[in-house]
């Protein structure tokens, strides 16, 4: 059907619903009229001199009564009607929606908002307060009416439903997901977090918004405003938005993994975990820091543990007049022997410079990358030991003071 044609519907659906509305009105009069007319007759009862007049009165009240519930239950027949009416005319301003599209602001077309305008109007189901067997009777009418408790009671056994069957349908969707990772090993521990949560969630999403829908909430115009509003949001949120790009680039190019020990604007720290807006990294010394993402990305990332090795640097010094060659074949053997430096490749061991105050050597083995500390404390107290044994001096600098005696 065309936009036109939809309209014609919906005018004729839109008198539908005035008629009943209008007959809604006239129930609700008549309703209180015969509660006018029940109260003058009680009263006219209390005041009745006889005893048969006023039994006789009394009977007149209760057939009131009587009426007066026969009146409510055609009043909940038309609600449910209006309800009924209701759902057809709205079915018809979403396909007309669908046809012409949104407005300015993600609003709805400018043609339709006169029937929503009236819809709102005469929505829901007016309880008089003041009259509590009419009010019952009305809102008993309305929970077993199959247009009113009935059906929002399906509604809301069909939302749950919808809930708990996306909530485990996600978790099955994130166990593929995890799955399907193991065959690509070269993905990190971020990147593979990320998109298993992100599945998970996605999927729950998509249910909630089915769930929603189940509820008989429109959505179509609450992703519309969502997304007119994203500019401004986006706008507030810069620096977060800039933290988030940073995080989704840490995931693709893998400078870094969770377990890793890496810098962190001059603190070094293993990488505990990570989101698309911050790394979590615990120090050394077992403090947490949480650094944007935005501040990793833009600075150097030294990464200590992604080689399997590293070569650990030191540097020795023995006096000027200890044997070089002697303090040479100390080290080589102090190195050669440790169980953790690695043969391949070859430590070396060189005269680096002539100091100050002493004759610098190069000493640099190398080790697994879990080894480099025990190594370097391990070489460094041999060397201490062995030069000691081997009457070789770790000079230290020194400066000589020269007192004079001055005579005038």
């Amino acid at each position: 059907m065309t936009s036109d044609e939809l309209i014609i519907e919906a005018d004729s659906w839109l008198a539908l619903l005035k008629e009943t509305a209008n007959e809604i009105s006239k129930v609700q009069l008549e309703v209180k009229q015969k509660n006018l007319d029940i109260k003058k007759k009680e009263e006219k009862a209390e005041t009745s001199t006889s005893e048969s007049a006023e039994k006789k009165m009394e009977n007149v009240v209760e057939e009131e009564k009587e009426e007066k519930i026969e009146i409510l239950k055609d009043m909940n027949v038309l609600q449910a009607l209006k309800i009924s009416r209701i759902d057809r005319l709205n079915a018809v301003l979403s396909a007309i929606t669908q046809k012409v599209g949104m407005g300015e602001g993600g609003k709805e077309p400018e043609q339709i908002l006169p029937y929503r305008r009236y819809i709102n109007a005469i929505s829901g189901v007016q309880v008089d307060v003041t009259d509590i067997y009419a009010a019952w009777v009305n809102i008993y009418g309305w929970m077993v009416s199959a247009e009113g408790g009935i059906r929002w009671l399906m509604n809301i056994l069909a939302f749950v439903a919808t809930i708990v069957a996306f909530w485990g349908l996600s978790k099955i969707v994130g166990k593929a997901v995890k799955r399907a990772l193991t065959i690509s090993p070269s993905n990190s521990t971020i990147l593979n977090d990320f998109l298993i949560n992100s599945s998970r969630r996605l999927t729950f999403f998509i249910g909630l918004l089915v769930g929603l829908s189940a509820l008989e909430i429109n959505i179509g115009p609450v992703i519309a405003i969502i997304g007119a509003a994203s500019f401004v949001v986006a706008f507030a949120l810069q620096g977060t938005l800039s933290n988030f790009a940073s995080g989704i680039m840490i995931m693709f190019y893998r400078p870094f993994d969770v377990g890793d020990l890496i810098d962190v604007s001059g603190q070094y720290g293993t990488v505990k975990s990570m989101t698309l807006v911050s790394t979590s990294v615990m120090t050394l010394d077992n403090k947490l820091m949480v650094v944007p993402n935005n501040d990793i990305w833009g600075k150097t990332i030294t990464n200590a543990t992604k080689s399997l090795v590293r070569r650990v640097d030191m540097v020795f010094g023995i006096g000027y007049s200890d044997d070089i060659e002697k303090a040479t074949q100390v080290m080589y053997k102090i190195l050669t022997d440790h169980p953790n430096v690695l043969s391949t490749p070859e430590p070396v061991v060189k005269l680096h410079e002539l100091g100050n105050s002493s004759v610098n050597f190069i000493c640099r083995p190398w080790a697994k990358t879990p080894d480099y500390w025990d190594v370097y404390w391990d070489v460094t107290r041999q060397v201490k030991e062995r030069f000691d044994a081997e009457g070789i001096t770790i000079p230290f600098p020194q400066r000589d003071i020269h007192l004079y005696n001055e005579t005038t």
